[in-house]
């Protein structure tokens, strides 16, 4: 899948508040076989294209001197208004093999939580992927219903991948586990203390010690 994200050249000179106050983002698009082209974009129109592409679907620049594929590579963010400050777009060769991060998506419920009998324990998050970029997984799926006990887990060998698409880890690294729920102690009420029977014990003490004084 490639998105759309209209773009404009941009002229170094101008001043980033200046594109900033206009509702652009300023931003860059280099590669390997890509000279860097500074360029802006419409902030509202980036928005949109990040939520639906995230850092593992293609892009395509258009508004330049030709269409340019691209994946995002790196967002900086403004960390007082939390608004992108500039971004990163990492022009891609076609034909030739890249190598970026791609999120699990876990899918399903495991047997194990659905009986209250353990809890899912999500140990990575995304993967590192080798593919053509025609081959680019926006996502890979991951099935939780093949956990049914407590002794199971999910390995990077289990993860079904397109054809073409080498995951850049070990085949046994842990992807998801279960591990069994604690069961709550209940504590027991501490009794509170006598306070009539302390006061007896002080009185008694006391009068003890005047004895012995006279």
């Amino acid at each position: 899948m490639t998105i759309i994200l209209a773009v404009t050249e941009r002229d170094t000179s101008t001043a980033i508040k200046t594109l900033r106050a206009n509702g652009e983002i300023p931003a860059v698009v280099y590669g390997p076989k890509q000279e860097a082209v500074h360029i802006s974009v419409v902030s509202k129109e980036f928005d949109k294209v990040r939520k639906e592409a995230g850092e593992s679907t293609i892009v395509s620049l258009t508004g330049l001197k030709a269409p340019i594929e691209v994946l995002i590579k790196d967002i900086d963010f403004n960390p007082i208004k939390q608004q992108v400050a500039h971004v990163d777009f990492y022009a891609i060769e076609q034909g030739k093999e890249m190598t970026t991060n791609v999120a699990l998506e876990f899918i399903g419920e495991s047997p194990v939580e659905t009986g209250k009998k353990g809890m899912v324990n999500k140990i990575l998050h995304e993967v590192e992927i080798t593919c053509l970029p025609t081959d680019l997984p926006s996502h890979i799926d991951v099935d939780l219903e093949q956990l049914t006990s407590l002794e199971d887990r999910i390995t990077i060998k289990d993860l079904k991948v397109g054809k073409g698409v080498t995951i850049e880890a070990d085949a046994d690294d842990t992807v998801a586990t279960v591990s069994p729920l604690r069961e709550e102690v209940e504590e027991e009420p501490v009794e509170a203390p006598d306070m009539s029977a302390i006061e007896v014990e002080k009185k008694g003490k006391a009068e003890t010690e005047e004895e012995g004084d006279k």
